[in-house]
């Protein structure tokens, strides 16, 4: 990446020598305008939340669709304010979303049932079926444990079902017509062959017996997955309606060449120059999760390990937290609100930066113990989660063991899962971070890298997340589109990271072990969460 002149950014935009990514996180649905080569131009997006429907954590389509519109109309604007110029076309364009979940839909096309996120955890007996059967580790998130969940419960939409998809493929399908997925959100639907990267067949073929014998015998999932695309393969067009479901004005033209769509934890990976080997990366957002690009397969399956892919269609070892950083922004809402009252004049950003300036001081968190869990979290054995803190009667509370608890207590489940990987002996030369905790400059990267004992790097674009990764990988199937190109990795090295500019921490010995001495004090601490999940129904 380099710096452009005003004139060249102007006739970027007017050229179309631009890749729009899109992203559909779980509390902002982000759209992000760069250069070929990465650079950023803009950037718009839309608050929108989840809600309960029937038990079960959704978001509805009209919300998906106006959240679009106003993402766009935010980055169009910022278009039209930072350069002059009128957004009314581009040269490539790709979608990013929540990994994993339940969209299925019939003949016709139509949702049989509200849209069931990642955040829900009523799978279970599905997925310890299918993990057992599959010998695949498959969390409760994943497609097809809701699939074969929904079967299992005989719930009268299976007999409708004509085909399954994420959110990533559903939004990309709307753009572009197309029914495919990139093969790292694919690889959060089915077990994918390395050697193929494609789903398992020997696998596919005992989960369709599965469904057969549970009811379901008209279900194959050759035919209800969407089919299975790489980094750089051909996903499409932008088409004239799809234009439209972005841009209700009309003003933006079709023929935007359309990458895969990826989930967010591949666009993450890209984000953060993290697709080879023994290389990894750290997503903070509403939910946390590491990705670990594997050298071989791991020895054994494990619960609190998911199995997935780069956007290259390389194994990846994954833990995820459904819970993140959401209890952090809430104490900064807090403490904002606190602003106001006094008459302080200080933006969200500026409370972020007190809060967690203090957060480093060693001893300010003796005696408390910080829980974020919203949800219920499989890896800390929660079904259901509550918020908590909780301190001894000696203990002191200050700002900074506050903030302190709060933020080290938002890595220990990320911990936990780790040390797994740790006891399989994979060999990680670096782990690199992103998400809006690490634009507070050393703070949050330091405390991760003694929870996770480490070295930490956040790159100039750490907060700039995964909408930007999908520009990203937008980009590159713009040049694979018009030429031969290299790997992804190759591409991303000479084209994108070239010039980045990065810092990297390294975790003290004694740093590291007195946050092992935290996580344990916290894991036993887990049955204050469980007695709460009780006591306030």
């Amino acid at each position: 990446m380099g710096q452009l002149h005003t004139d060249e950014v102007r006739r970027a935009i007017a050229d179309g020598r631009t890749a729009l990514g899109i992203e559909l996180g779980s509390t902002r649905i982000k759209a992000c305008l760069t250069t070929l080569d990465g650079d950023t131009l803009a950037s718009g997006g839309h608050d929108w939340e989840n809600s309960l429907v029937d038990g079960l954590w959704s978001y509805s389509l009209d919300d998906v669709h106006a959240g679009l519109r106003a993402a766009f109309a935010a980055l169009a604007s910022d278009v039209s304010d930072r350069h002059g110029v009128a957004l009314d076309h581009t040269g490539a364009i790709g979608v990013s979303a929540m990994m994993h979940g339940y969209l299925a839909f019939d003949g016709a096309g139509e949702l049989l049932v509200p849209f069931r996120t990642w955040r829900n955890v009523n799978t279970t007996r599905a997925a310890e079926a299918l993990s057992e059967a599959l010998d695949v580790n498959i969390p409760l998130r994943w497609s097809t444990a809701h699939l074969y969940q929904a079967v299992l419960d005989g719930e009268q939409h299976v007999a409708d079902i004509v085909r399954i998809t994420t959110l990533s493929g559903y939004v990309h399908e709307l753009l572009t017509g197309e029914r495919v997925l990139g093969v790292g959100d694919a690889s959060g639907m089915f077990p994918i062959d390395p050697a193929t990267g494609d789903y398992d067949a020997a696998r596919l073929e005992t989960a369709d017996a599965m469904l057969s014998e549970a009811g379901a015998a008209h279900l194959r999932l050759t035919d209800v997955l969407p089919r299975v695309l790489t980094a750089g393969e051909s996903a499409g067009r932008l088409t004239t309606d799809g234009a439209r479901v972005l841009d209700e004005s009309g003003a933006l033209q079709p023929g935007a060449v359309a990458a895969p769509p990826e989930g967010d934890a591949g666009t993450g990976m890209v984000a953060t120059n993290s697709i080879t080997p023994r290389t990894g990366n750290v997503s903070a957002g509403t939910s946390f999760f590491s990705m670990i690009v594997l050298e071989s397969p791991l020895r054994a399956r494990h619960e609190e390990i998911d199995v997935v892919t780069t956007p290259s269609g390389d194994a990846v070892a994954m833990v995820h937290c459904n819970n993140g950083a959401s209890e952090i922004g809430e104490w900064a809402g807090v403490f904002r609100e606190f602003a106001d009252a006094i008459g302080a004049d200080a933006s969200a950003d500026d409370v972020f930066a007190a809060l967690l300036s203090g957060a480093l001081e060693r001893g300010s968190d003796d005696g408390l113990l910080a829980y974020n869990h919203l949800s219920g979290e499989p890896i800390a054995g929660l079904d259901e989660g509550r918020p908590i803190i909780a301190r001894t009667p000696s203990s002191k509370l200050s700002l900074n063991g506050l903030m302190r608890a709060q933020v080290r207590g938002s890595f220990a489940t990320l911990s936990l899962g780790m040390r797994t990987l740790a006891e399989e002996n994979v060999e990680i030369d670096g782990i690199r971070a992103h998400g809006g905790i690490f634009r507070t400059a050393g703070v949050a990267q330091r405390l991760l890298a003694d929870a996770l004992a480490a070295p930490i790097t956040v790159g100039a674009t750490a907060g700039e997340g995964g909408a930007w990764g999908m520009a990203i990988l937008a980009a590159y199937a713009h040049a694979a589109s018009e030429s031969a190109q290299p790997a992804l990795t190759d591409w991303l090295d000479q084209h994108v990271f070239a010039e980045e500019q990065a810092t990297t921490i390294v975790p003290e010995p004694a740093d590291v072990a007195e946050y092992a001495q935290f996580l344990d004090r916290w894991e036993a601490g887990l049955d204050i969460e469980r007695t709460a999940v009780h006591a306030m129904k």
